[in-house]
């Protein structure tokens, strides 16, 4: 009995030292976790420094600790637009702030309709007679659109300035489909719904060069008016139209080139940078460094301004990312997760609703389902107003058919009305190998879809029918929304995409505006005077442990952002990133499932978020992906 009672002691020490070490850590966590948050204490005199280590998007997509901890590198970071446009703004009237400083060396872009807005809060900051700051090792397009509301930009010397403006190569699948035995079934609604080309074709068809074409231009002429515009002396005819005569002016050196076709002011390192934000804003006296200044950080300087709370309320819920059927999200629009945010909101006493969409589409019955959601709260008689962000095109637009006005900008994307579901099935390949498939069937779907035999002409039909009947569905809902005959909607829609300016003129949207627009007009038509309403984001909550699992990964490897950044090479090598996840979300898309789409992958400037969520499900294209696995 001696013997067991010692073991027993033994396993009940093992016990309580394990209970004792699982305490610690739980408490090192929490204090990370609460040491971690921002403080509003941190805010002093001197500059607001905000460092754009990451991409700026709508909404902040949710880390997964599990996934962060096994990549070993703290995720890239992202900045929601209307919070730096907040700050900026603060910043304008804040005697404490002298000057306000962006730091670009680890930015990652942005869409140009958030780029405009920032760009416009720095030009009101300029307006208080405050400096605006900028520094970055290599400038391109969303570098520079930024940059030129600037009062001052520096280069480093041994960085560069790069303009290339929108366009570049999709990739197309036939061929390789054809070489290894794959068809791609294709069931689409909407002639010009280029999203099934690359499955379909080699190459772009001349109808959707014709339609992306004419996107691209709007996008580059709104670039180039916006730089201009706050840039006079930045000779673009010079770097965009005579590339070689643009880099002889600096006898072959991309930072001087920069310098004198007056895209960038100054060239320096970061410590003169420093050093000169130092002679605006004051030395920091705590950090004797060269190229310290005095600075408060972006994060602390939100938190001690805070936001507005009086008055009633009007909801803000925001679709950001692709959507998609399930609790997927933030930074992915998951349908129920929205749908239960909407939901929930109907006791909140809302005085009106605005929808902020930034979204290429995705899932036809997610996108129905939040529309739905939407109308939810039309029937309780409040203003419901949509905001169009980047992109608000296919699904995206589908959640906006249940609105009393739509709100876009000229560099919106929008529009992409129509449907398609793509399937893949492999007789060609099963008959080259030699594989065989015989059986018995009772009736002509028995069996079907058979990816290995084939599909039956009897199941193609009732999948395209299943596309063409969501595809009415579409053409109703903005018929009655807009007004307007189904022939006409069908005519501008059938899967083309459109500038902000051009779907206003065809009836699209309502009128030009931002998410701030939305909110006045929604609060008007709810008889509400400026002060006496607020905005109320459904669903918006603290980071959580985000800036703990930041914090626990920044000692084992460089965040995404940093790898990322660099030099002008830097800056043409991320395009390989981009075509090998472009790649990457054009082959799950065949293979995932998802379901009948209402979504624009041909949408020109999609960020990385607009990746492929969860699987969709609930229709006959996902269903026959469930039947596969049976």
């Amino acid at each position: 009995m001696s013997f067991v009672g010692k073991v027993w002691k033994v396993l009940v020490g093992i016990k309580d030292g394990l209970v004792l070490l699982f305490m610690l850590l739980f408490f090192l966590a929490l204090f990370g976790a609460l040491s971690a948050r921002p403080s509003p204490g941190q805010v002093r005199e001197g500059a607001l420094l905000i460092d754009l280590s990451g991409s700026i998007v709508e909404e902040k997509s949710a880390i997964d600790p599990i996934m962060a901890l096994l990549s070993g590198a703290a995720p890239l970071e992202e900045y929601r637009a209307r919070d730096i446009v907040r700050a900026l703004d603060a910043a304008a009237s804040d005697e404490r702030i002298k000057a306000v400083v962006l730091d670009l060396t680890t930015f990652t872009g942005g869409g140009q309709v958030h780029l405009t807005a920032i760009g416009e809060a720095m030009d009101r900051v300029r307006a208080a007679k405050k400096p605006v700051l900028t520094f970055a090792l290599g400038y391109a397009d969303d570098h520079l659109l930024l940059a030129a509301h600037a009062s001052e930009v520096w280069l480093d010397p041994q960085g560069a300035a790069l303009v290339t403006g929108p366009g570049g190569n999709f990739l197309y699948f036939a061929d390789l489909f054809e070489k290894f035995g794959v068809n791609a079934r294709v069931y689409r609604a909407g002639e010009f719904k280029s999203a099934t080309e690359p499955y379909a074709r080699n190459s772009m068809s001349p109808e959707a060069r014709e339609n992306i074409g004419a996107v691209y231009a709007t996008l580059w002429e709104e670039w180039q008016a916006n730089v201009k515009k706050a840039r006079p002396k930045a000779d673009l005819a010079l770097v965009t139209g005579d590339t070689a005569a643009w880099i002889a002016s600096g006898d072959g050196d991309l930072a001087d080139a920069a310098l004198k076709a007056g895209l960038v002011d100054k060239l320096g390192d970061r410590t003169q940078f420093g050093t000169r934000v130092a002679e605006i804003a004051g030395k920091d006296s705590r950090n004797k460094q060269p190229g310290a200044f005095a600075a408060s950080e972006l994060a602390p300087f939100l938190a001690d301004i805070g936001s507005q709370r009086d008055g009633k309320k009007i909801g803000v819920v925001t679709i950001a990312g692709e959507i998609v059927d399930g609790e997927a999200g933030p930074g992915t629009a998951g349908g129920t997760r929205i749908a239960d945010l909407l939901d929930a909101a109907l006791d909140d006493e809302l005085a009106a609703l605005v929808v902020r969409v930034d979204s290429p589409g995705g899932s036809a019955t997610a996108a129905e389902e939040i529309r739905r959601a939407i109308q939810r709260h039309r029937d309780r008689k409040i203003p419901v107003a949509v905001s169009f962000a980047n992109v608000a095109a296919s699904g995206g637009y589908w959640v906006a058919t249940s609105s009393d006005r739509i709100f876009a900008q000229p560099e919106t994307i929008t529009g992409s009305i129509g449907v398609f579901a793509v399937l893949p099935s492999f007789e060609r390949a099963a008959e080259r190998l030699g594989v065989n498939a015989d059986g018995y069937s009772t009736t002509p779907l028995s069996g079907q879809p058979d990816i290995i035999a084939g599909f039956s002409p009897e199941m193609d039909a009732v999948l395209q029918a299943g596309v063409a009947s969501t595809y009415r569905d579409f053409l109703a809902r903005v018929s009655k929304a807009r007004k307007m005959p189904v022939d006409k909607v069908d005519a501008i829609g059938g899967g083309r995409v459109w500038d902000g300016g051009t779907a206003r003129q065809n009836g699209l949207v309502d009128q030009f505006g931002g998410l701030e627009d939305a909110l006045a007009w929604a609060a008007a038509k709810a008889g509400l005077k400026d002060g006496k309403w607020h905005p109320v984001f459904l669903g918006e909550q603290a980071e959580n442990y985000d800036p703990l699992i930041r914090r626990l990964l920044s000692g084992m490897a460089a965040p995404e952002s940093v790898r990322q950044a660099g030099d002008g090479f830097a800056l043409v090598a991320r395009r390989q990133d981009e075509l090998a996840a472009r790649l990457t979300r054009d082959i799950e898309r065949l293979t995932s499932g998802t379901g009948v789409q209402a979504f624009c992958l041909a949408c020109p400037g999609q960020p990385a978020q607009f990746s492929r969520g969860a699987a969709s499900s609930g229709n006959l294209s996902s269903l026959a992906r469930r039947l596969l696995a049976d």
